[in-house]
This record gives structure tokens, sequence and C-alpha cells, in this order.
């Protein structure tokens, strides 16, 4: 998307919500910590959705299979966690980094290669039919769920965060949790990947050329299909990544973890407007923000305030913030 042609008004949505609640939340220490919160929240579940809007918005395939490559990523690293004791244990945030880092990798590389054969032998047979993918990709989703159970077991896992993850930074009065600033930087870092990818290489050239018109860049010599493969490859993976985020944010993992998450993804999705990443990012601050300032302000309405959220949003633009341009 070129920065000149891109409509600011839905990017302002973010910091209005934050300045609206200030006054309702008191105290100026209590907002930062909950708009850190929000922000952080927000982020992971870009991550997680930001694999998903891609498939959708590059291959125009509804994947509700998504959940399990983040409960995948997150059962991953459970192990991988669990084996590096020595340096999850120490209180040096660059040692912790060594034993988060692997995890994520090799989080990220399982649900890669599991969303290839997702890919090949679940959502291939049913290209271009949305209703025969939503019914597959659950049935998928629900074997891949038990599958789980078979390797690490049916009951709820923890996963801690490192020491030296652990504890809060001060500004002032304000308490921010270090793994929440961790987050907001690396959700960052896969915003601006994605951003740079698509918009800058020849790769994000010719899968944006495919969406366009498939059959001229077919006739030029691509082999499209291989690169939409990639990217439900790669959206498995960010899927993987964002489920070690949200598994360490939980402090467990359970093998519905990915099935609940799903919920916010597709929120967020249709918040941002079906298959434009810039949207999602949009969408999941909203969507972490309102959560974590109504469950402080209002307990009881936070389970339904990102519906109502969206159900403004929608009223206003009714394809979301930015529909994507087929």
């Amino acid at each position: 998307m070129n920065l000149k042609d891109l409509d600011w008004k839905p990017l302002a949505l973010v910091p209005v919500l934050a300045l609206l609640v200030l006054p309702f939340v008191g105290s100026p220490s209590t907002w930062v910590t909950l708009t850190v919160a929000g922000l952080a929240m927000g982020m992971i579940i870009f991550i997680i959705a930001s694999g998903l809007t891609l498939v959708f918005g590059l291959m125009d395939v509804l994947n509700f299979g998504h959940g399990v490559f983040i409960a995948l990523g997150a059962f991953v690293a459970t192990s991988v966690l669990g084996a590096m004791g020595d340096y999850t244990g120490s209180a040096s945030l660059w040692r912790n980094l060594l034993a988060v880092l692997p995890a994520m990798v090799v989080a990220m590389l399982v649900a890669a290669a599991v969303g290839l054969a997702f890919e090949r032998f679940i959502v291939r047979p049913v290209y271009g039919n949305h209703l025969k993918q939503i019914l597959i990709t659950m049935g998928g989703m629900i074997i891949g769920e038990e599958l789980i159970k078979v390797i690490w077991g049916p009951q709820q896992i923890p996963l801690p965060l490192p020491e030296g993850m652990r504890g809060s930074l001060y500004f002032g009065d304000a308490a921010v949790e270090k793994y929440r600033l961790i987050a907001v930087v690396v959700g960052a870092i896969v915003f601006g990947v994605l951003l740079w990818t698509l918009a800058r290489t020849k790769i994000g050239l010719l899968i944006r050329a495919g969406v366009q018109d498939r059959e001229m860049v077919e006739s030029l010599g691509y082999r499209i299909r291989v690169l939409f493969v990639g990217v439900f490859v790669v959206g498995s993976a960010l899927a993987g990544l964002g489920g070690v985020m949200w598994g360490l944010y939980q402090q467990n993992v359970v093998p519905q973890m990915g099935a609940q998450v799903n919920v916010l993804i597709f929120m967020v999705l249709i918040i941002g407007g079906l298959g434009s990443t810039t949207g999602a990012l949009v969408g999941a601050l909203l969507v972490g923000l309102m959560a974590n300032y109504t469950g402080f302000l209002v307990p009881k309405a936070a389970l339904f305030s990102n519906i109502l959220l969206m159900m403004a949003i929608l009223l206003w633009r009714p394809q979301g913030v930015y529909a994507l341009a087929k």
C-alpha cells in the first residue's frame, strides 16, 4: 500500500479510543498500564491473524483450521523451553532470549511443515468453494487437536515466562510488564517485514500480480500455484509464532487454545477488512485495547465488548476499515 494513498482515519481510531477512555480510568498511571497491556495483546493477536490475512487476501481461502497451527506452535514451545531450563531460569534477559528465539524458530518450522501438508491434502481439493473450505478446515482443526492430545496429553501444560522476562518496568508510577513490551516490539517487526515483503520485493510483486491476474502472470512463466502454497506455509508459520507468544502471554497451553483464539482472529479480520495487513493491525490493536479497558472498567461487559466494537466499525465501514482491492 502506498503511504501517499493511505487513508489515515482508521489508524486514528487506536489513539482516539485510548484517549476517550482516559477520563473514565482516572489514574494516568493505571491508564498507561492498561494501554500497554492492550497494545501487547493486540500485537500478539495481529501476529496470529496476519497469517490468516495473507491466506484469505491472497489465496481466497477461508481456513477455519488456522487455530491448530496456533496450538501446535505453543506446545512445541513447551517442549523446547522445557529442555532449556538453564537458560529460562537465568535472570539475564539475553540468556532467556537464547531459549525463546530457538523455541520460536522451531515452532514456526513445525507449523510450516504441518501447514504444507494441510494445504496439500485438506485445502487444495476445495479451492474456490468457501462452504467446503469452512467445513473441511474445521474438521482438520479437530483432527489436529486430537493429535496434539496424543503427543502432549489432554491436560493443561504450564508455559511460564523465563525468569528475566518476568516483572515490570516502572515509568513514573506506571508499571509495565517486560513481556508486554517485548510483544509490542515483536509485533511491530512482523508488521514491518510483511509490508516490506509485499510492497518492495519481487516475490511480493508476483503474489499481488497473481491475485489481480493469475493467467497473465502464469503466461510470463511464473508458477503462481507454488507462490500461493508458499503463502499458506508462511501463514501457518506466523500462526506458530503467534502461538508461542500467546502461550507465554497466558503462561499455560491447552489443545483447544487455537479454537478459542480463532474467535478473536476473525473479529480482527472482519474489522480490518478481509485480506488487509494494515487493517489486521488496526483491528488487532482495537480488540486488544477494548478487551483490557472493559475488563478493568466494566468486567461483566468484557465478553461482548469486542462484538459491539465490530458492529460499530461495520456500521461505519461495512467492508472493514481497509477493504482489499482486487
